[in-house]
Order: C-alpha cells, then structure tokens, then sequence
C-alpha cells in the first residue's frame, strides 16, 4: 500500500510538471470562458474577462489560445482585444498553425492585418502537419489575403509536403484571381511538385481561362509528369481546354509575347516594383505587368 501511495505521488508530481512545461505560454486547460468568448465573437464578455486578470495565453491540450481561436472564426474585435492585452501572436498549436495561419484560412483581412501590425511573422517555419499563410489564404482563395501575404514578404516558392508551392494549390482549387496575384508576383510557373506543373492541375480542372493565364505567363505546354503525360494528356478529347493546350502546343507564342516572358523571368520576384519604374509608355508598362485593362495579343493574329 505504501508503495502505492507513494507512486500515486509521483504520478501527480509529473502531471503537476507536465501541465507546467507543456508549452512556453502558460498553464492549459480543455477550453476556458475566454476561448469560448474569442470564438463565438463575444467582445464585451471578452473584454471584461481580461480585466478581472484572466491570462489571454491560457492554451488548451492541444496548444490553441484564445487568439487561434478568434482568427479560426474571423472576428477581428476580439482579436485586436487580445492583441492589445499582450496575446503571444506567433504561439503555434501542436499541428504548428500560427494566428495568422488561421486568420488566413479562414479569409480575415482585417485579422491578417491586426496580426502583421502586432509583429506575426508571414514566414513561419514549416512543419509537415500545416501550410503557410500564404498556402492557407490560396486554398480558401481569398484575392486580397494572398495580396497582403505577397506584399508582407511571403515566399512565393515555400514548400508545402502536401501542396508543394502556393501556385499549385491555388491552381488545384481553381482560384483564378489568387492564381493571377502569384504570377505578377514572380511566383514560377513551371516550378513542379510531384512531377507536376500547374498546367497539369489547371488541365485537370478543365478551366480555359486558367490554362490561358498559365500559358501567357510562360507554362510549358510540353511538360511531363511522373507518368509522362503532358497536360492536354489530362483534358477530354474535343473539350475547350483540349482545343485550348493543342493550339499553343502548335502555334508558338509572339515574339511580344517571349520577351515579355523572358524580361520577367530575368527580373524575378522583383519585377512588378521594377516595371513600374521603367522609362517606357504607360501601354507598354501595363502590358509587362499583365494588366486587366490590356488587351493581349489575340491567338488568332
């Protein structure tokens, strides 16, 4: 019996240590007032249970904070609430999201924003259980998310283990306008993951228009995959996509259309910023930077 009084004791000193030491935060608990408050959006009842002294960091088993929580269902008052009552904006949950991950997912400019203001950091590190900001806001395909991602300074070819780089992704989920944010913003159209490009996901998709833009911006219509097909290979025989790829794969694009593409290329990730400040008329500019206004050479000139 002693013995087993004895590591009974033990027993409650290593949990008492383990709920002391599991993350650098501060004590967990299964869900407190605060979490529920944060995710049903209750800012009053929020506010005032930071003011009676309860801890804004408190996290559950599986490491969410109150601030997780009000990014995952959009609710920008609680999270500047949070913020400004001293919530850790990078404390990432045993999967490894981080705050603006979830805002991201979730399509919160307005979190986004409140958390790149407080210092979060648009590049996490990766893990292989969770995406990027970036990836979060291309697969729930959000345009001005991914704008605001692309213009903090996220990368554009951080590697996902189950998604590869954020185009792919957007591409699969057939986001044209996120699809066209990454393109002007140097993102590589022929970078590949799993043996694929993002033409073979656009051709999968069957969407003309996405195939189109790969396409302007340079995609190699003759790319193969691990299985060697090409991405017309994926479309249905006598489909607009099919028709689509085999003309690009028999017409060669513009010599206007290649030099844009090659300037591009040359200038990277950096070439919308040195467009704009090149000495040249403003249609040109506008079509280097692929403008919504400009019209593109048509395929049948």
């Amino acid at each position: 019996m002693l013995a087993l009084a004895v590591a009974g004791l033990y027993i409650m000193e290593v949990t008492a240590a383990r709920r002391s030491f599991l993350c650098d935060i501060g004590f967990w608990a299964d869900r407190t007032t605060l979490h529920e408050a944060a995710s049903h959006g209750r800012a009053l009842q929020l506010k005032q249970l930071i003011e009676s002294g309860v801890s804004v960091n408190m996290v559950t088993v599986d490491n969410i904070t109150p601030l997780h929580e009000a990014c995952i269902q959009a609710h920008p008052n609680c999270t500047r609430l949070l913020l400004e009552a001293g919530a850790q904006v990078d404390v990432r949950t045993i999967h490894g999201s981080t705050p603006l991950c979830n805002a991201c997912a979730s399509g919160s400019l307005e979190c986004a924003k409140l958390l790149l203001a407080h210092g979060a950091q648009v590049n996490p590190s990766l893990t292989a259980l969770t995406a990027s900001p970036l990836h979060e806001a291309c697969i729930q395909g959000n345009v001005d998310v991914v704008r605001l991602m692309i213009d903090s300074g996220a990368k554009l070819e951080a590697f996902d283990v189950h998604f590869g780089p954020p185009l792919h992704i957007a591409c699969v989920k057939g986001h044209l306008d996120c699809v066209k944010e990454l393109l002007r913003a140097g993102a590589n159209v022929n970078s590949i993951t799993f043996h694929e490009t993002p033409l073979h996901h656009a051709a999968r998709a069957h969407m003309v228009d996405l195939i189109e833009l790969l396409l302007e911006f340079g995609a190699n219509v003759f790319s193969s995959d691990n299985l060697g097909k090409k991405p017309v290979d994926y479309t249905t025989p006598g489909s607009p996509s099919c028709s689509c790829l085999q003309f690009y794969e028999c017409n060669p694009l513009s010599l206007q259309q290649l030099c844009r593409i090659a300037l591009r290329k040359i200038l990277g990730t950096q070439a919308s910023e040195i467009i704009t400040q090149l000495n040249v008329s403003h249609r040109i500019r506008s079509y280097l930077q692929y403008s919504d206004h400009t019209t593109l050479p048509s395929r049948d000139s």
